[in-house]
Formats: C-alpha cells, sequence, structure tokens
C-alpha cells in the first residue's frame, strides 16, 4: 500500500490543476494537458520516485474500473452509452435520416434565431440528467443549426448553458436527487431533522442567482444577436460556410465520411431519439422504485430520482436507440456494409471523447488525492464580515469547481463547509450560503476545461472542446460578475427580492449595452 503524500494544508495542491488549465488555453490540446496534470500529481503525491509514480499510475487507471472487489459499472455505461450514441448518430447520418430532418424542420423553423431558440426550448425539456441533454439535445439540435450555419461554439454554448443550469434547478433530476441527499446528510450529522430536505433544496432555487440568470442571459443573447469575443469570428465564419475551425481537424462526435441515403426519412431520427428517451425514463422510474421498495422507503418522486440507477438507464436507453437504428435501417435496405462502417466511423467519432473523459476522471482522483478541493474551500474563509460570505463563498465554490473540472465533488466539499459557517456564525446565512455553493459550483464548471459535462457539451455539439471553452468563457464571466453581486446584496439586505431585483437590472443593462456596443460595431465596419 503507497504512501501518499497530501497537500491539502499548502497552495502547492492547486501546481497540477492550473498547470493543466493553463496548458489546455496555451496548447489547445486538452489530452495533453490532461496527461501531464496526471503525471506530475502522481510525481507529487509519491514525493517523486519514479517506480511508485509508474504503480499508483497504473492503479489508478485499474481503480476507474474496479475497487475493493467491485466493479465501477456506472463508468462503464456512460462510456458505453457515449459509444452507443456515437453508432446511433452515424447510423441516422447514413440512413438519411438527419438530412431529411434537416429538410423538413426547415419548413417549421424561419430562421436563426427561431433554430437557437428551439435548441434552448429541448434543453429545458430534457433536464433529468446533463450528460443526458448534451449529448441527446445536441444531436437533435445539429442538423437545424447546420442548416441555418449557426456555428458549432455557439450549439456548444446553447447546450452547456442549459444542460447544468436545469439540472441544478430541478429537484426531479440527476443533481438534484444527489444534492438533497447531500443536504440530508449534512444536516443529520448535526441534529438539524426539523426541515424537509427538498423544502430546503426548494427554498435555495431563487437564491441561485448564476443558474437563474446564466438561462435567462442564454435567451437575452440569442434574441439580442449577441456574439462576445471569440464567438463572433465563430459566427462570421459559419455565415461562409465554416461551422467548426477545419484547420484543427474533424471534432469529437463528427461523421463528416459519411455518405447519407438519399431515402431517409424524419422518422428515422425522431422514433430512436424518442425510443432512447422513454426507454431511459422508465429504466430511471423502475431501477428507482425497486431500490427504495427493497429499502423500504416511502414512495416520493425525490426517493426515486435520489436511488435510481441512472448510469444503467442510460445504457439501456442507448441501447435501445441503436438497435432501433439498425432495425428501421434494415426496413430501409440500406446494405450491410454501410451499416458497418457507419457504426466503425461512429465509434472512431467518439473516441477522443472517451479518452478525455477517461483521464479527466483520472484527473479528478488525483486532485482529490492531493486535497486541492479542501485547501481551495478553506481558502479565505473565516476571515471576513458576516454580509461577504454569500459572495465569497459563491467565488471559492467557482475556484474549486473550476481547478477540479467537477461540480458534484465541489457540492461534497462545500456544502458541509457553508453549514458548518452559519452554525458557528450566523445561522440566518444558512440557505444563502448554501445556494452560493451550487451557483459557484455550476459557475466553475462552466469555465473549466477539464469539466467532464463541458467535454460532453464539445462532443454533442461537434466542436472542438477548447473552441468552447473559450467562446463560452466570456458568457460565463459577465453572469458571474452578476451573481456576485446579488450575492452582496444578499448577504447584506437578507432580502432574496432585492437580490433578484439587482441581478435583473443588471442583466438587462448588460444587455443593452453590449447590443448598443454591437450596433457601433456593425456601423463601424460598414464606414471603413
Amino acid at each position: 500500500m503507497l504512501e501518499l503524500m497530501r497537500y491539502a494544508d499548502s497552495m502547492v495542491s492547486l501546481i497540477p490543476p492550473l498547470l493543466t488549465i493553463l496548458l489546455a488555453v496555451i496548447t489547445r490540446e486538452i489530452l495533453f494537458s490532461l496527461i501531464v496534470g496526471i503525471v506530475v500529481s502522481a510525481l507529487m503525491l509519491t514525493q517523486f520516485h519514479l517506480s511508485e509514480t509508474l504503480y499508483y499510475l497504473g492503479a489508478t487507471i485499474w481503480s476507474l474500473f474496479y475497487v475493493d472487489h467491485d466493479w465501477q459499472l456506472n463508468k462503464l455505461f456512460i462510456l458505453s452509452f457515449l459509444l452507443f450514441l456515437g453508432m446511433m448518430t452515424a447510423l441516422i447520418t447514413a440512413n438519411g435520416s438527419s438530412q431529411a430532418f434537416a429538410l423538413a424542420v426547415k419548413r417549421k423553423i424561419r430562421n436563426k434565431k427561431e433554430a437557437q431558440l428551439a435548441t434552448i426550448f429541448l434543453g429545458f425539456v430534457v433536464f433529468i440528467d446533463d450528460y443526458f441533454n448534451s449529448l441527446v439535445v445536441g444531436n437533435i439540435a445539429r442538423p437545424i443549426t447546420d442548416r441555418y450555419y449557426i456555428s458549432r461554439a455557439k450549439l456548444a454554448y446553447l447546450l452547456d448553458s442549459t444542460a447544468a443550469p436545469i439540472c441544478v434547478l430541478a429537484p426531479i433530476s440527476s443533481w438534484g436527487a444527489y444534492i438533497i441527499a447531500l443536504i440530508g446528510a449534512v444536516f443529520m450529522s448535526h441534529g438539524l431533522t426539523e426541515q424537509s430536505y427538498l423544502g430546503v433544496f426548494i427554498q435555495m432555487i431563487p437564491m441561485n442567482f448564476y443558474a437563474l440568470f446564466a438561462l435567462l442571459f442564454l435567451i437575452l443573447v440569442v434574441i439580442f444577436e449577441i456574439d462576445l469575443g471569440l464567438m463572433f469570428k465563430h459566427e462570421v465564419n459559419a455565415q461562409k460556410g465554416l461551422l467548426f475551425d477545419e484547420t484543427k481537424g474533424e471534432p469529437m462526435g463528427m461523421n463528416a465520411d459519411i455518405e447519407p441515403d438519399h431515402r431517409g426519412t424524419s422518422a428515422g431520427l425522431l422514433i430512436p431519439i424518442i425510443l432512447l428517451s422513454f426507454t431511459t425514463l422508465l429504466m430511471i422510474g423502475l431501477t428507482g422504485y425497486q431500490a427504495i421498495s427493497a429499502r423500504g422507503f416511502s414512495f416520493t418522486w425525490i426517493h426515486l430520482i435520489e436511488h435510481a440507477d441512472i448510469y444503467f438507464s442510460l445504457f439501456i436507453g442507448g441501447l435501445t436507440g441503436l438497435v432501433t437504428v439498425i432495425m428501421l435501417s434494415l426496413r430501409q435496405q440500406v446494405s450491410v456494409r454501410q451499416m458497418y462502417q457507419a457504426c466503425y466511423l461512429g465509434l472512431r467519432s467518439m473516441l477522443p471523447a472517451v479518452c478525455i473523459l477517461l483521464v479527466a476522471w483520472m484527473m479528478a482522483h488525483m486532485i482529490e488525492a492531493l486535497g486541492s478541493g479542501v485547501y481551495m474551500a478553506n481558502l479565505m474563509v473565516g476571515y471576513l464580515p458576516a454580509y461577504a460570505l454569500p459572495a465569497v463563498i459563491f467565488v471559492v465554490a467557482g475556484l474549486t469547481a473550476f481547478a477540479t473540472g467537477t461540480s458534484f465533488a465541489t457540492f461534497a466539499i462545500m456544502l458541509p463547509i457553508a453549514v458548518e459557517l452559519a452554525l458557528g456564525s450566523h445561522t440566518a446565512l444558512m440557505l444563502p450560503l448554501m445556494a452560493a455553493v451550487l451557483a459557484g459550483a455550476v459557475c466553475g464548471d462552466h469555465c473549466s476545461p477539464i469539466s467532464d459535462t463541458t467535454i460532453l457539451s464539445s462532443t454533442g455539439a461537434g466542436c472542438h472542446h477548447m473552441d468552447h471553452v473559450l467562446t463560452q468563457l466570456p458568457y460565463t464571466l459577465v453572469v458571474a460578475g452578476i451573481s456576485l453581486v446579488g450575492f452582496l446584496v444578499l448577504g447584506i439586505t437578507y432580502s432574496v427580492g432585492w437580490s433578484l431585483l439587482c441581478c435583473l437590472a443588471l442583466t438587462i443593462a448588460t444587455i443593452i449595452w453590449l447590443r448598443l456596443e454591437r450596433q457601433r460595431a456593425v456601423r463601424h465596419s460598414l464606414c471603413l
């Protein structure tokens, strides 16, 4: 058994995650950056003993799938779901259904703005899980957004900025169930058993300023056609037919080498997606009901979602969708050779996403061992006036999620700290502090290139990963600034209403200013 060095009380613990993020931004090569971060983490943990480092790296890879004589099936299920979806998408392209769907939708959706709003609407509807949201909505929306020359970077932003914010606000989602379970565990450890944990979650929804205003800002950005920073360049290139940067090769999840069949129909896309969604939801219900019955819990929707096997449900749903596409393709008389080629290309298109997810999981394991999250959580907390605590917790949770690449780990680290802070000083700030944790974690997750949700949004959109990270960043930072003001107002006034009004006023003022700047830039370019 290796004796690992921990750095939870030292800034040194931040070196690997920050190095990884810096390399990702400089090189735009996320896989290379993650591997460097993993190796540096392993060297630090083993105190630079080379043989122990190699052993630890091998053990970490093995532990992703097998721990304490138990297979980690969740990871295998999500990787299988990715591969199923890759083959399914490729087959839908090969049998011509994707092309037929895009042509049919063009008659209903009249312009670029409506195509983006339709994508957002789909993101609102598919709220059960962020992975499911990003991948499924991406595959439905991509033919539509391509048809109206919307850049893949913009599509990735639409997917990412609906997936996590919707999931963190919805009690009946994989995120909601996880957070409610965490709240229950933290409250029970402090003897706070009188409150309903679901009720606590619902009370925090209007205080989750980042999630609420990320969604509002997204809708306003689409309505008023605001493209910030590098997004403007991507959108200009898209109008010329360059939906993604072709100099970087094919993005993850793409199947450009497939020649579509001319006999495809819209039903060939809709039926598999509907069956995939229905089967996934059905399996969530069945596995959840089976689990709560076995444990003797009373039936509630929260218990059902909390104890459901989300990843097994995705696996069965993805398999159902794939089998359905194969059957429809055979009925359409697509040759077995064409189908085999499409499946091969679909698998190949998903391999970059699978590799990045694997190393991102390894990186998360390393960061947990280093204690980076604990150090980030304890940083700056405890030395500030009470009114500043919600804002500071928001920032620290954001930095923790940014450095670790995971909202779930940030929730687990920061929610107990938020409760401890409130009980030790100002109990009236308990819910604002907990809401600040949720908001900050999603914000940091949106900024982080090593976040699995961000990786899957890039995959669902068919966008180069770092292009998505860098184009989404300005939007995230604007909403983060607005949310920070909201938490400061909340800490000073203890009024959710005044805080929401301040955030709303800032959002509207920002949109107006950005719109005026855009018009000024357009007039300037016309003069030139």
